[in-house]
């Protein structure tokens, strides 16, 4: 089973996209039916198929998920105890828990069985950037 592992650099808070990699990385392997598995090897990120047509959603996302788990300095996560890495990490893991960390795709015909307006992206999490290693296994 074909799996590779690639690095994903961000610049703090935010959704980037890798779909051109991971499709990449099933042509090259020439699967004409099978499933990719995409995996983080991170508490403070996570994964999700979001629109990639319309950069609104991603702002509107990232936007909300800031609104519904602030830093931990702000006077409503008052209750949180584990603070040693900043204000942002558990808040950071909060959100990975609430999303996902591993995520399936149909490939079908070769490529990857998304819909039209469909993109794979990193979420991060965090303030400061970081360098992401995210996993692809592709089985068949």
């Amino acid at each position: 089973m074909p799996q590779k592992i690639i690095s994903l650099a961000t610049r703090g808070q935010g959704l980037y996209e890798f779909t051109g990699e991971a499709a990449a990385f099933v042509r090259a392997n020439g699967m004409d039916e099978g499933l990719l598995t995409i995996f983080v090897r991170h508490t403070s990120c996570s994964l999700l198929i979001q629109e990639n047509a319309d950069p609104d959603v991603r702002t509107d996302l990232d936007g909300f998920f800031r609104r519904l788990v602030p830093p931990s300095s702000d006077s409503s996560m008052s209750w949180v105890i584990h603070t040693a890495e900043g204000p942002d990490d558990m808040p950071a893991h909060i959100k990975s828990a609430l999303t996902q960390v591993s995520i399936g795709i149909p490939v079908m015909g070769g490529r990857l069985a998304l819909g039209t307006w469909q993109g794979i992206y990193l979420f991060e999490h965090r303030d400061r950037p970081h360098r992401r290693e995210v996993v692809l296994h592709l089985g068949g």
